[in-house]
This record gives structure tokens, C-alpha cells and sequence, in this order.
């Protein structure tokens, strides 16, 4: 199998990667990335050293990043769903929306956990006000950006790999709220998408780690 994934299930960004992956069925071989897998950490490691994930083999190649990965998914192993649009300019559109999801939803969100992974003494409130503003700002610009009904760009693409996680775990630490009924039916729908719903199922076991604490929901 020329596809491996070092990654971990419960993870934004590698859920982000086996979206695309589950979206086309597109064979891979999964070295999980915990800590009773030291040798798949090890590879991980000698790999890419700022120790980041998710990373994928594809042969010789190295590809970091998520959405670099998909990019070369859609390029090398397309399936029967295009991730990127042939005409340019909706593609463009797919990588815009791809980097608001990443950049003022994930980030964001995982600016929240990752104040609890924290001791109290350490704590950064001022940072997660400021984090829960953005995603405050985002929801609403979102819910008059997005279709009323569909995927973020028409079709299914990169830019929907990028929110299926991002709207799942944010929505964990702050609610979406009934003024965002458009944001909040296109979360939903991502949650429905076979290869989303998959990669939920798949981290389901781990969501006693989730540090904010997962609700009983989804």
C-alpha cells in the first residue's frame, strides 16, 4: 500500500484529511499516533520533527499540512469526488473558505482546549476572551457566507473537509446559537456526510480526553 497516515482519530486536522480519504475510499494504511505505538511516533518524528500531524507517505514523498495533503490527494489519487474544482477561479473560493475554517474556526477552538490542557496558574484568559470573540465574529459571517443549503462551495470539496472538524469541535466550546440557523443546518448536513460521520465514529472512543470536557451530543 503506497498510502500511509500517521495520525490520530480524535484529532481536527487528521478527521480534516480522512474526510478527504473516506469521501473517495481511497486505500491507506493508518499508523496511529499514541502512546502505545512508539515505533509509529518514532517514524513520525524522523519524518517531520516539528512533530505535527497529520503527515502522509505517499511512496518517497512527504506531504505536511492538511490541506497540502489533500491537494496532492486530489491531484495523485483522484476519485470519483473532486476535493478542488477544475475551473480556477471556484477554486480559489474552495481555498478561501479552506483557510477561514482552519484559520478563524480551528484556530480559535483549539485556542480554548488548549488553555485547559494549561495549570491554573498558567491560564490565559485574556486569549480565550479574544478566541471566543473571533468565533463569535466568524459564526456570523458565516451564516450569511455559506449556501443556504449544500456544501460551503456548491459541492463537496477541500473547503468542507476543513469544517467538518472545525464546526464539530468548536461548536463543543462555544455552542453555534439559534441565530445561526444556516451554519447551524450545514453542520448538521457534515455530520450526516458518510465520510465525516466515519471519521466520528472512529474518535468516538477518545472523547473522555477531550480537555474542555465533549458533550453528551453528536
Amino acid at each position: 500500500m503506497s498510502l500511509i497516515l500517521y495520525a490520530h482519530p480524535f484529532s481536527s486536522y487528521c478527521q480534516k484529511v480522512l474526510t478527504a480519504l473516506y469521501e473517495n475510499a481511497t486505500p491507506f494504511e493508518l499508523r496511529m499516533l499514541s502512546p502505545d505505538n512508539p515505533s509509529a511516533g518514532a517514524e513520525f518524528v524522523s519524518l517531520w520533527p516539528l512533530k505535527r500531524m497529520p503527515v502522509l507517505r505517499d511512496g518517497e514523498q512527504i506531504l505536511m499540512e492538511a490541506t497540502v495533503i489533500i491537494e496532492h490527494l486530489d491531484l495523485r489519487h483522484r476519485g470519483p469526488v473532486a476535493l478542488l474544482p477544475e475551473d480556477r477561479k471556484q477554486a480559489l473560493h474552495a481555498r478561501f473558505m479552506d483557510r477561514v475554517f482552519d484559520n478563524y474556526v480551528m484556530t480559535p477552538m483549539q485556542k480554548i482546549v488548549g488553555d485547559h490542557l494549561r495549570s491554573t496558574d498558567a491560564r490565559d484568559p485574556h486569549g480565550v476572551a479574544e478566541a471566543r470573540a473571533l468565533l463569535d465574529t466568524s459564526y456570523a459571517w458565516l451564516e450569511t457566507n455559506l449556501y443556504s443549503s449544500g456544501w460551503a462551495c456548491g459541492d463537496f470539496s477541500l473547503a468542507d473537509c476543513a469544517a467538518a472538524p472545525s464546526l464539530f469541535y468548536a461548536d463543543w466550546v462555544q455552542q453555534i446559537g439559534a441565530d445561526y440557523p444556516n451554519l447551524r443546518a450545514y453542520r448538521a448536513r457534515l455530520l450526516k456526510r458518510p465520510s465525516f460521520a466515519r471519521a466520528v465514529e472512529e474518535a468516538r472512543p477518545f472523547r473522555p480526553l477531550f480537555p474542555p470536557g465533549a458533550p453528551d451530543r453528536d
